[in-house]
């Protein structure tokens, strides 16, 4: 069983886990909550200080097990997410073999996170929300599970020009689409949260921030094409979310949608 963790709880209790999760979150905490405060994502920074954030330990991202324990740590964290801040989202650490770090690229990082969704939510037994497209081309798709959509984000240890997406675990994270309500186009909040955070970004990063980087439910937005960036400025030709779904399909895998 997969437990769902407060920064709180494990800055009590951090020693009781196994080494290599309480090196994942003491990565995390010195990246996130730097002395600098450089860290661009400003949200995220403010939800590890309030102790809004949750964490999750899965095993190896290419195994069912690490499928099965991502699975349960959305459905817990479904239940509770909103009793978490306004700054709320799931941190899910993978313990990431010594095989991958010497021998994966950012594009082998970017197959494996589309896959640990596709196959995450082939086990998913609730209906996709109707107020979201099922078409990711479309500007109203984001990843949903369990009845929740979520705005979902990969941190990897290939990662090198672009440090902002680097980390020396496999990482996912996922905030509810709920926590956008106040950080959008349509509020000077969201405005000037925007643009503090792509300051940030291109300070932190050393390059343009990626052009994919845009609003969500802009019509000339695909959601999908934010989660997981390239170190360049490439993207996938097809969304590889769709493909994996549908290879999964072919194979007789049944989605609950």
């Amino acid at each position: 069983m997969a437990d769902l963790y407060a920064k709180a709880w494990l800055d009590e209790h951090l020693t009781t886990l196994p080494a290599w999760q309480q090196g994942a979150f003491r990565q995390f905490g010195n990246m996130i909550a730097d002395p600098e405060n450089s860290y661009p994502c400003i949200p995220g920074r403010q939800g590890f200080l309030t102790n809004n954030l949750r964490f999750g330990f899965a095993a190896d991202p290419r195994s069912e097990q690490a499928i099965s324990e991502v699975v349960q740590l959305l459905q817990a964290y479904r239940q509770c997410s909103r009793e978490t801040g306004k700054f709320a989202s799931l941190v899910i650490f993978f313990n990431t073999p010594e095989d991958m770090l010497k021998s994966s690229s950012v594009e082998d990082y970017e197959q494996l996170f589309w896959s640990v969704l596709s196959r995450a939510s082939a086990k998913d037994q609730t209906p996709w929300p109707e107020h979201i497209s099922t078409d990711p081309s479309h500007h109203s798709w984001e990843f949903c599970f369990d009845g929740e959509p979520y705005f979902s984000f990969c941190g990897t240890p290939a990662h090198i020009v672009r440090k902002s997406r680097m980390f020396p675990h496999f990482l996912i994270a996922f905030q509810p689409r709920w926590v956008f309500e106040e950080i959008n186009d349509s509020t000077p909040y969201g405005r000037h949260m925007k643009k503090r955070i792509r300051q940030k970004l291109v300070e932190y990063d050393g390059i343009p921030a990626h052009p994919s980087l845009k609003w969500y439910g802009e019509e000339d937005n695909q959601e999908w094409k934010q989660y997981f960036l390239r170190d360049d400025e490439s993207i996938p030709s097809r969304c590889p979310y769709t493909y994996m779904k549908n290879k999964l399909k072919t194979i007789g895998v049944r989605f609950h949608k």
